[in-house]
């Protein structure tokens, strides 16, 4: 197909759009080339009230990965175990977790080395879990149609309680047990627990504790180190220790930065993030070494609690398309995205001590996110200049095309004109809009918002115009697009 003309050109409204990139064809070469006339649309999409940019995107049948189930997962300290959170009466959580859903849970955080095992314990009690504490997070999990990363204490707790929980956890939560993570960024135990440490020092406690877990409960799948950074120094060498026959899924946390440095802003969150996609390759390839799949079980935007007024704004909610596309395509098998509680700083669901009080604008970005599908990333070729644009594609398991086009230009929409591999038939568009950057309020998905019990009713979804292999649309300035594009006829 030919390529878009005048990209870089500013167009002056709908007018412009469909005089420029449908009615008026484009050059290639010595042809003018002309797209036939467009039936009327049902629900055109409006033109937006920025400036317009002409782009293209080119879509190739290379795979360029894979985005599996509970890709999208969400994290949450042990601590809230202690709390009515996780718990069969909880259903507005439940109806939120199952809006994104199923999914990973990963329980575990700093806190899960302060939490002892008390097979006598009363429950929700601080710095303790009891049996009727893992009751309840299976009835819950059960509501939800989840699984759970279910973490253990290594750093103050001992390999015979550690037995004894994990023992009891495989009994009650079954088939919702996905694995179990043995401490928490043990890579740091030397600042926090032990000097001095080192990873041979790690190595032994672990598999002290791998040990007595596997007496108790033979059949649990492990997973770790869920190292803090340290990929080179201790992840990888670690993984290569365990190697597969003691770990069945390698685990590393990452943040975008710290959440108490001025630098930590909304446009740095959504700014490129070479740091990620440098750890990432360094993941892919010793996870290849070992045999295992790799995890970030744990990540999100800046850490110490996140940077407020940006960690919970709308700047979350574009930066996490990105970031777990990212993760994607640099070959994770997903992410858990931390959170939990109510302060200014990240969580995807924001509660006071179990009770909901809402959807933060990070949850719509997961949402889109999921809402995108599972199946094998394609090879998307995005031509837009200098503008702050990014762009995805999938492929269903249907044969249909889904592709997600993240526009963090504040001031600047694109008219977007998508070539796909093969023809393209009916196709569709919703967005994720907000009021601004900074806005911590007013995110909404194709008009519509997020209810406190996961309840989601957005307006039809705007149809497009497409003819031969092209899809013509726009992308709001500070917005994401999820495209669908169903298969043509030749």
């Amino acid at each position: 197909m030919p390529a878009p003309c005048n990209r870089r050109q500013l167009l002056l409204g709908g007018g412009a759009f469909g005089a420029a990139l449908w009615l008026g064809g484009c050059r290639t070469g010595n042809n003018l080339t002309r797209a036939p006339a467009s039936p009327p649309l049902v629900n055109p999409q409006p033109t937006p009230s920025a400036a317009v940019i002409a782009a293209g995107l080119s879509v190739s049948q290379s795979a360029a990965g894979r985005i599996g189930p509970a890709f999208a997962g969400l994290s949450y300290e042990k601590s809230a175990l202690a709390v009515p959170c996780f718990v069969p009466g909880n259903t507005p959580l439940i109806g939120l977790f199952r809006r994104l859903g199923p999914s990973l849970l990963r329980i575990g955080g700093n806190t899960v080395d302060r939490t002892q095992w008390r097979a006598g314990g009363a429950g929700h009690t601080a710095g303790e879990v009891a049996p009727t504490d893992i009751d309840a997070l299976a009835a819950f999990l059960h509501g939800c149609g989840w699984q759970v990363l279910y973490g253990v204490n290594l750093a103050t707790s001992t390999p015979a309680a550690a037995a004894a929980e994990a023992a009891y956890a495989a009994r009650a939560l079954g088939e919702s047990l996905y694995g179990l993570e043995i401490g928490n960024e043990p890579d740091l135990y030397g600042d926090n627990y032990f000097a001095p440490w080192t990873l041979a020092d790690c190595e032994e406690r672990w598999e002290a504790f791998r040990r007595a877990i596997l007496a108790r409960a033979p059949a649990v799948v492990l997973t770790g180190p869920g190292d803090s950074y340290n990929v080179g120094r201790w992840t990888i060498p670690f993984g290569t220790w365990a190697g597969g026959g003691r770990i069945a899924l390698l685990t590393q946390h990452h943040y975008r930065g710290n959440g108490r440095s001025p630098l930590a802003t909304a446009q740095r969150l959504v700014s490129a993030d070479d740091g990620l996609v440098a750890q990432l390759a360094e993941l892919r390839a010793g996870a290849a070494r070992i045999g295992v799949p790799f995890r970030l079980a744990e990540t999100n935007s800046f850490f110490n609690g996140g940077a407020p007024g940006v960690s919970n704004s709308y700047a979350s909610a574009l930066w996490v398309i990105d970031h777990l596309f990212d993760i994607a395509r640099g070959g994770g098998a997903g992410a858990n995205l931390h959170g939990g509680g109510y302060g200014a700083g990240y969580t995807p669901i924001a509660d006071r001590y179990g009770v909901v009080i809402g959807a933060r604008p990070l949850y719509y970005g997961m949402l889109l996110f999921t809402l995108a599908g599972t199946g094998t990333l394609l090879g998307a070729q995005l031509s837009a200049g200098s503008l702050d644009v990014s762009a995805y594609a999938l492929r269903l398991a249907d044969g249909s095309l889904s592709l997600v086009v993240v526009n963090k230009e504040a001031a600047r929409s694109i008219a977007l004109a998508i070539e796909c591999p093969e023809a393209a038939g009916a196709a569709t568009l919703m967005a994720l809009t907000g009021p601004a950057l900074t806005a911590t309020a007013g995110v909404e998905i194709q008009g519509a918002t997020v209810g406190v019990d996961g309840s989601f009713a957005p307006l039809a979804p705007y149809t497009l115009g497409s003819a031969g292999r092209e899809v013509r649309c726009y992308v709001g300035a500070l917005s994401a697009a999820l495209i669908r594009v169903s298969p043509g006829s030749a």
